[in-house]
């Protein structure tokens, strides 16, 4: 009876712990360092250096760090298919994408549990992209984005934000509801 006690035990404190490691309840946002480059110097947000990374969105098409020059600011939120923080904002993250003009901004998603190739996994992903409508491209995680983009993340959601250059201007850790995104994302168009 104690060692089924203990398993139970044992089995509650992991799934309380894998609950809990998802994001922090409130969003707030943190510093972030993106990857080293091979130079050997951290690239900061606001610097020069852009990231760099390429990827194939849910429909097969390639996309890359390319796609930035495409809108004035692009918004790259990375999000797990178990993270309920992650599904409860992509809504409203869809209403903002269609909002505005994709000149001036533009919104992408990087399933970060689902590797390019795991079609059952795909499958699921999509079911869930579908549910939230969050209509706009979703890239699967693959070595590219990792090394290019989040190597440094540590919970999801987290959410970048990237100039036309591809240079990180801010990144967000924690989901926030629309209101919330939609003063980050004005306030950093007004200083673009």
């Amino acid at each position: 009876m104690i060692k089924l006690s203990k398993r139970y035990l044992l089995t509650g404190l992991m799934l309380f712990g894998l609950l809990c490691s998802c994001t922090p309840q409130k969003s707030q946002e943190e510093s972030f360092n993106p990857p080293v480059e091979e130079t050997g110097e951290d690239k900061h947000p606001g610097d020069s250096s852009s990231v760099t990374f390429e990827g194939t969105d849910m429909d097969g098409h390639s996309i890359s760090q390319e796609i930035c020059a495409d809108s004035r600011l692009t918004m790259i939120n990375v999000w797990a298919t178990y993270c309920n923080p992650c599904l409860n904002e992509m809504p409203e993250l869809g209403e903002l994408a269609a909002e505005y003009d994709s000149a001036d901004f533009q919104l992408l998603g990087i399933v970060s549990d689902v590797m390019e190739g795991q079609e059952e996994n795909i499958g699921y992903a999509a079911e869930l992209i579908e549910e939230t409508g969050a209509e706009y491209p979703h890239l699967l995680l693959n070595e590219s984005l990792y090394y290019g983009l989040l190597s440094d993340v540590s919970a999801v959601p987290t959410t970048f934000f990237l100039n036309e250059q591809g240079q990180v201007l801010d990144v967000v850790v924690g989901a926030m509801d629309k209101s919330g995104w939609k003063e980050k994302i004005d306030g950093l168009l007004e200083t673009l």
